[in-house]
């Protein structure tokens, strides 16, 4: 009979010098009340596993220099830096030579395109179709390269900055240009269009950085909704008002590159709200903690999401998602839904969530694949997660062919907050799934030294770390140092 139990590691035994291991039946449909894991032994600290948690030191100048590699200069500034830097040269070079205005404007074009471009679902999709399309038998360096498609952010930032940029000359020139005394109203127009675009691309510019950012991510959001459509709208005008200004608009409108960009990107802006659609939800309660909501309007795939809100014009979240097919559902309400994201307790969306349970919410777009779905390229991974990162890590289910793993999550009551169908799910990743319980010592224990042991002993290829910033980083951090392969998302993934 197939072993399904998960192995919770507790105290040393001091006089046995060994580690206390207790295992959790995972076989549905035991209930809360049958069996709880919080009154198990609290986790285990890096200290009590002699073997298994011995953390191989770094040599000083090792550290400094990774630090510099994988911290300072990693992969998101590393595509920022070349995206910025590959648009600051030629834009000093064509001030230097006197371009003119026009060229400014469809250099900015294309970097707003490119920028708005690399957040589009179906570009997203397809981006993460090609790159995870690399076979297992690839070289590392090869898989290594192609994981990094999830720091497309990089891109995205770093030519949403030299858009505005060349904007910046286009605008600055235009006006070095402009003669009050024998300006037209036209040219006036023209005038305050530039610079209520110029004021809009600096406010996404402004909220887009990360202290900001972190601290009203709502204003954020809606910073970038609305200004991103208030700039489509005023460049239509902006290049309508020039193209009067010469012998032919149709002439002047056909030629111009920024044209032809523009009408780009207002379908790639427009597509996704043309699949606007107030959906059926099932709220399945877990606990006051965590709740799972279940969809029926569509199915998604492996380490795929949706996007998802209470009102469209206000903020959305994204969750990765899962299918409930894996379920041995007994639950009439829940036999013909399809696929389900679980909600955790972290801020006021949330909160609100797991109290009023809603039944009807707003989609958008298509599901998208995420930051998981480049592991498909790896044989062996390890899943390392903490908390409600356990419901992104579920999206690995939905593929006969996904990598094998093996789970390390941490998390506290994990029976109590996230219910004996949870757990389920998680064994079927991996069938002895380590799970740390961290509701008698509470707080969190170090995860790297488990995570190189289970590295060790199952022979992975690469790691896959869903937390919060500051784990996920540390861990990440801790394994490339080591010259492990691992990945992890970050706030602009």
């Amino acid at each position: 009979m197939e072993d399904r139990t998960a192995i919770v590691y507790g105290e040393k035994d001091w006089k046995k010098d060994e580690i206390i291991e207790t295992r959790i039946d995972l076989s549905y449909p035991v209930s809360p009340t049958d069996s709880d894991l919080s009154s198990l032994p609290s986790p285990l600290k890096e200290k009590g596993d002699l073997e298994a948690q011995a953390t191989p030191e770094l040599e000083p100048t090792q550290r400094h220099l990774g630090f510099i590699r994988f911290t300072v200069l990693n992969v998101y500034r590393r595509l920022f830096t070349l995206a910025f830097i590959g648009n600051i040269i030629p834009l000093i070079v064509y001030l230097v030579r006197g371009a003119e205005p026009l060229d400014l404007v469809n250099a900015s074009a294309i970097n707003l395109a490119v920028c708005g471009l690399c957040r589009q679902p179906i570009v997203l999709n397809l981006l993460y179709l090609i790159f995870g399309s690399v076979p297992r038998s690839a070289p590392t360096l090869v898989k290594r390269l192609a994981c990094r498609i999830f720091h497309l952010g990089g891109v995205h930032s770093g030519t949403g900055v030299a858009s505005f940029l060349w904007y910046i000359g286009f605008a600055g020139m235009y006006t070095y240009r402009f003669n009050p005394a024998t300006a037209n109203p036209t040219r006036i127009a023209v005038l305050v269009l530039i610079y209520s675009v110029f004021a809009l691309l600096l406010s996404i510019i402004v909220v887009a950085h990360p202290a900001i950012r972190r601290k009203y991510h709502d204003v954020f959001e809606l910073v970038h909704r609305f200004a991103n459509w208030g700039i489509i709208a005023l460049f239509w005008a902006l290049l309508f008002l020039l193209g009067t200004q010469e012998a032919s608009l149709g002439t002047f409108l056909l030629n111009l590159p920024a044209f032809w960009i523009l009408i780009i990107l207002t379908v790639a802006t427009v597509h996704p709200w043309l699949l606007l659609r107030k959906v059926t939800v099932t709220p399945e309660p877990l606990s006051p903690h965590a709740i799972r909501l279940h969809f029926d309007h569509t199915t998604v795939k492996f380490g795929q999401g949706i996007q998802v809100a209470k009102h469209p014009l206000k903020d959305w979240h994204s969750f990765a998602c899962f299918p409930d097919h894996f379920d041995n559902v007994k639950d009439t309400a829940l036999e013909d839904t399809k696929f389900s994201c679980i909600v955790s307790r972290v801020g006021d969306w949330t909160k609100d969530t797991i109290v009023s349970q809603p039944t009807k919410l707003w989609k958008r777009g298509v599901p998208t694949y995420g930051f998981g779905y480049v592991f498909r390229m790896f044989s062996r991974i390890i899943v390392v997660t903490t908390g409600s990162g356990i419901g992104p890590c579920l999206s690995f289910l939905e593929d006969e062919n996904r990598p094998k793993m093996r789970v390390l999550w941490q998390t506290r009551s994990p029976l109590k907050t996230y219910g004996q169908r949870t757990l389920d799910l998680v064994s079927r990743m991996d069938q002895q799934p380590v799970i740390i319980d961290t509701s008698e010592k509470g707080k969190r224990e170090e995860m790297l030294p488990q995570v190189l042991r289970l590295v060790k002993e199952f022979d992975a290829e690469a790691v896959c770390v869903i937390s919060n910033p500051a784990v996920t980083k540390e861990v990440v951090f801790g394994l490339e140092m080591r010259g492990i392969l691992a990945y992890g998302p970050i706030f602009d993934s």
